[in-house]
């Protein structure tokens, strides 16, 4: 049996519960600019794509991009500010399973500071944040795992990568990780438990109470 040493967590939908929020916020930016959007297609569009990839979906539609983002951007912040949920379970798996973690995210640098760097979370993973901005591409590329792998010191076949979106699990996968996919309370996208399996993760949990029944069947070396 496989021995992982580390997890690597993917940020919105999957550490903090804020994929409904930016999807909400990007939703309104872009009807404010002229195409009328709901938060339900922005998900379908926008989860887990890259800044670049936003971009030009918007330049296809005709959209000042800079500018929606930030409209979208000062929405978001705002709902920041008011509060930043957490996605339920999360504390019980990095609590019960001590192993050095790294957060693997296609957002910014500058949306993590005013997410997950003002909550409880950040400590836990310590300078071990990672945005697109750190690497030559995003996911679906697999530099994000590649590059935390290397800076917490392990193989990249040695981590467990958590993911929300199929980018992160081809991320996963072609980095050489265990691929999870995972859906959380907040996701209602339908057939997304299939898509995550077609882009090739070895599991898929419904929550973290699963992802922490499947750490328990996992071998993971924990620290003493």
């Amino acid at each position: 049996m496989r021995r992982y040493a580390a997890i690597l967590f993917d940020c919105d939908g999957v550490v903090i519960d804020s994929e409904p929020l930016g999807c909400a916020a990007l939703a309104q930016a872009i009807s404010e600019a002229g195409h009328p959007m709901t938060g339900a297609e922005a998900a379908r569009i926008f989860s887990g794509s890259a800044a670049a990839d936003s971009r030009a979906f918007m330049a296809r539609l005709g959209l000042d991009a800079a500018a929606v983002h930030a409209t979208s951007d000062r929405l978001l912040f705002a709902m920041f500010d008011r509060h930043i949920p957490h996605v339920s379970g999360i504390e019980a798996v990095l609590n019960d399973y001590p192993v050095p973690v790294a957060i693997c995210s296609n957002s910014s640098i500058t949306r993590l500071e005013r997410s997950l760097h003002r909550t409880p979370l950040a400590a836990r993973f310590g300078n071990h944040v990672y945005s697109a901005d750190h690497v030559a591409a995003p996911k679906p590329a697999p530099d994000l795992a590649l590059h935390a792998a290397a800076q917490l010191g392990i193989a990249p076949d040695k981590a467990i990568f958590i993911d929300d979106n199929v980018h992160g699990i081809r991320c996963a996968t072609a980095a050489g990780c265990l691929a999870v996919g995972f859906i959380g309370p907040s996701d209602h996208r339908a057939g997304h438990a299939v898509a995550l399996h077609a882009a090739g993760a070895d599991h898929v949990v419904h929550g973290m109470a699963e992802f922490h029944n499947l750490l328990s069947c996992l071998s993971l070396s924990l620290a003493a």
